[in-house]
């Protein structure tokens, strides 16, 4: 295992070493295609769309089937007098300048034979060979990479993702933007925010998440009704509001020169978000490797801002927001890389947005080979799982029967009649096509799983007479793969959503930065519960361990006062140091801050932690030296001190009876005291 700093420099290192290949096909511009075709949720290169302008052979009408029982994009086979492209694949469709005339009308366009294997499908009763399993050669051990050995608390975790370098940037970009808005004009006055007062932001911003308040004002009124005193013993609402307002990610000169390349290929669209996101990715990879079986979706950040980023998803619960795609760990849900949807401003490979955005999260020299990535039918296509193939990764997901690869033959396919639990498939190199017949047909794709191999899943059929029996019905091993492995981001967007810290806000970045601060918890929770089982011990819920994050981080530079396990005696002199017998003596209220503070830093410096309630407070005990609140709600000072008296007050009664009498014999009062004193054991 590695400490924070080692498991860093891996990920970093293995960076240095990619290769930066480029495949020599991007676009010239933008396609518009593209981007209306994701929008009705399917890819413009890789799904088929008749087209009338599409030059077909003679015999072939357009509701028939292209020759050949197979699609020509994906198959490594070339047809006779043709020629395959750098990647063993051929183009979607014909393009007018590429497209094949007829020397002579006497003739005749042969249609190319299909490979050996797809000529017909097969059925369950007929065995499938069993694909040579991929090698599983992890970068590193799979599981959390730091020393098991040391207890990491929650704040110490989560800094992991947060970590000091994030901390100072956002610190010193938020100063620049705060100043910079001073010299347009603003007219409040700010005052720069340090590293632990942007904790203390965050500890606030956690805490939103688990109440969830209707607004964010709510939190410091003191009302009956809307009484929260952490966020007050915390940070003052308006301190909060200030900090809020200027937050920022980058720098804001850097994104003025930015703005001004708008409309330009050089202009980029996520700049406000690149410095968090890169190191929140490198925070992701570095302190986690991922088990073999991962998982590919989107994810939507719900929004209704008027930007050009924003999608809409008819097929998800959030149908408005930002969107993005990312790679999660199938059994633990932990995060392990994302990109955020740009729209119509990508830069398109000319293999498919679905391909690029595969393609684009799979970071090789961090993972390794032999992982299996499992992924839904707008991803899956005979194109993206050969690459993946070829490059050391298994593939499985749903498949579209129109998407430009799928096997076209009609032989011996699955009937419309077919019972529940039919099925068919057929075999294409180290492709698997299997259709099987549940409530509806399921077809799926893969490269790692065998057609049947004996497996069996229950169901309730409804019989002949109209009664229903609970059954076992065959289910070929791909769709039993798929439903165990491919719920890795549904389960990452589950915990997400419990206790989501995001908020209305009037920056697009900013709601993209509380998604960020949502990632970081869940990942931080996640690590904190395999190292718990790890050592045999109980984890935290969520919950809890998000309300430990929030005192910690609220905790950050506060002095810690610790109560003298004696309580000291003001008539005795012997223990009391030379210094501070000139101290005035008896019990009085004064304030924690010095006289000669400055005025803007008693509010905040001047305030501890009250050794009674928890809370913060400007006033501690002249005598005692414990900080103790007294206000109207919280009179902590003479609680405290009603409570040292009482202990002082046993221990002579005690001592006087010399032990002889039980503590049940002794009267009501003092028991009760002694049961305040021993914190109710």
């Amino acid at each position: 295992m590695f400490t924070p700093a080692e498991a860093r420099e891996q990920v970093i290192r293995s960076d240095e070493l990619e290769d930066e290949s480029d495949d020599g096909s991007m676009a010239a511009s933008m396609d518009s295609e593209d981007e209306d075709a994701f929008l009705r949720g399917i890819d413009a290169v890789l799904d088929i769309e008749v087209d009338s302008s599409i030059t077909l052979p003679p015999g072939v009408s357009p509701s028939k089937p292209l020759p050949g029982p197979w699609s020509s994009v994906d198959s490594p086979h070339t047809s006779a007098g043709g020629q395959a492209n750098g990647s063993g694949t051929r183009s979607p469709g014909p393009s007018p300048a590429k497209r094949r005339v007829l020397k002579s009308p006497a003739k005749k366009c042969t249609a190319p034979s299909p490979p050996a294997g797809l000529e017909r499908w097969f059925d369950n009763s007929e065995e499938d060979e069993q694909p040579r399993p991929l090698q599983f050669r992890p970068r590193r051990t799979p599981g959390v990479q730091l020393d098991f050995q040391i207890d990491y608390s929650a704040s110490e975790i989560f800094q992991l993702f947060f970590s000091k370098e994030v901390i100072r940037t956002l610190c010193i970009n938020t100063n620049k933007y705060a100043a910079r808005r001073s010299e347009e004009g603003m007219k409040k006055q700010w005052n720069d925010v340090n590293a632990d007062e942007m904790l203390h932001f965050l500890s606030i911003i956690i805490y939103m998440g688990l109440l969830k308040p209707s607004a964010v004002r709510d939190l410091w009124r003191k009302d009956r009704l809307h009484s929260h005193p952490f966020p007050a013993s915390v940070m003052a609402g308006y301190r909060y509001g200030d900090i809020a307002a200027y937050l920022h990610m980058s720098d804001p000169d850097s994104d003025a020169k930015n703005d001004q390349l708008r409309g330009e290929p050089e202009y980029d669209g996520l700049f406000r978000l690149k410095p968090l996101q890169e190191q929140i990715l490198s925070a992701c990879r570095a302190y986690y490797q991922p088990h073999q079986n991962l998982s590919i979706d989107e994810r939507m950040v719900a929004t209704k801002a008027r930007i050009g980023m924003k999608q809409y998803m008819k097929n998800k619960p959030t149908k408005w927001g930002y969107m993005l795609f990312v790679l999660a760990d199938s059994s633990s849900g932990y995060t392990c890389n994302f990109s955020v949807y740009e729209g119509k401003a990508r830069k398109p490979s000319g293999k498919g947005l679905s391909f690029d955005a595969v393609v684009s999260l799979l970071h090789v020299p961090s993972l390794g080979t032999g992982y299996t990535v499992y992924v839904d039918n707008f991803y899956t296509s005979s194109l993206l799982f050969h690459h993946l193939h070829r490059i050391g990764f298994g593939a499985c997901g749903t498949i579209r029967e129109t998407r430009i690869g799928f096997p076209k033959t009609t032989v011996n396919a699955l009937p419309k009649d077919a019972n529940r639990g039919d099925m068919r498939w057929i075999r294409d190199g180290s492709l698997l096509f299997v259709k099987w017949r549940d409530t509806r047909d399921v077809t799926v794709c893969s490269t790692v799983h065998k057609a049947y191999s004996g497996q069996s899943v229950q169901r309730r059929i409804r019989i002949k007479n109209g009664t229903w029996s609970t059954q076992q019905i065959p289910v070929p091993e791909p769709v039993k793969a798929y439903n165990k492995f491919m719920g890795g981001v549904d389960l990452s967007d589950a915990l997400i959503k419990y206790y989501s810290v995001t908020q209305k806000t009037r920056r697009w970045y900013v709601k993209l930065f509380l998604h960020f601060v949502d990632i970081a918890v869940v990942n931080s929770f996640i690590i904190h519960k395999e190292m718990a089982l790890a050592r045999k011990q109980k984890p935290l819920s969520q919950k809890s361990f998000r309300e430990v994050l929030c005192m910690e981080l609220a905790d950050v530079g506060q002095p810690q006062v610790s109560i003298p396990a004696e309580v000291p005696s003001e008539t005795s002199s012997s223990s009391v140091p030379q210094d501070k017998e000139l101290k005035p003596k008896g019990c009085f209220p004064v304030p924690v801050s010095e006289v000669s503070a400055e005025n803007r830093m008693k509010a905040t410096q001047g305030r501890r932690k009250c050794v009674q309630c928890k809370m913060k407070t400007a006033f501690m005990c002249r005598s005692c030296s414990v900080p103790l609140c007294i206000i109207v709600d919280r009179m902590c000072f003479t609680e405290w001190h009603d409570q040292k008296s009482a202990y002082a007050h046993i221990l002579l009664y005690i001592l006087v009876n010399s032990l002889s009498c039980s503590v049940l014999f002794l009267p009501p009062k003092i028991q009760r005291l002694i049961h305040i004193v021993g914190g109710g054991n």
